[in-house]
């Protein structure tokens, strides 16, 4: 397709299309990902109950072997306490390595000239499509 010479609103009109297409392949694709999800679960808490039946954590089946494991996560209900407390053991390893996209925006909005060291930033042009009012 040669975007060049197509009218904005014929190339406007296809997009739309495409996008309301790979929205119902998505929620399709949700909806047997969701049942695939919950038969696994099924399956996985018949392996788990079995197994602590026998009293094993491993079992080797001709099919492949099954493992149970603990797995434990971690969650805050405070997070400003948890900041004062990361802080206060100079413990910042307990935190994910990401930058919190718009808090770092809006820092850097609010502080002109002050950059943290070794900050990258991209920025690139985007296009928003919307149907007719």
């Amino acid at each position: 397709m040669e975007e060049d010479n197509v009218p904005l609103d014929k190339l406007v009109k296809i997009y739309r299309k495409l996008r309301s297409r790979m929205t119902t392949l998505t929620q399709e694709y949700d909806t047997q990902a969701e049942i695939l999800k919950a038969q696994q679960d099924e399956i996985k808490n018949a392996i788990k109950e079995q197994m602590k039946a026998m009293g094993v954590t491993s079992v080797r089946t001709t099919e492949g072997t099954a493992v149970m494991s603990v797995k434990t996560r971690y969650t805050t209900q405070d997070w400003d306490e948890f900041k004062k407390f990361v802080l206060a053991h100079e413990a910042v390893e307990l935190l994910e390595k990401r930058i919190a996209q718009t808090n770092m925006a809006q820092f850097l909005e609010e502080n002109p000239g002050v950059v943290p060291p070794g900050l990258n930033s991209t920025s690139e042009y985007d296009i928003s499509v919307r149907k007719p009012t």
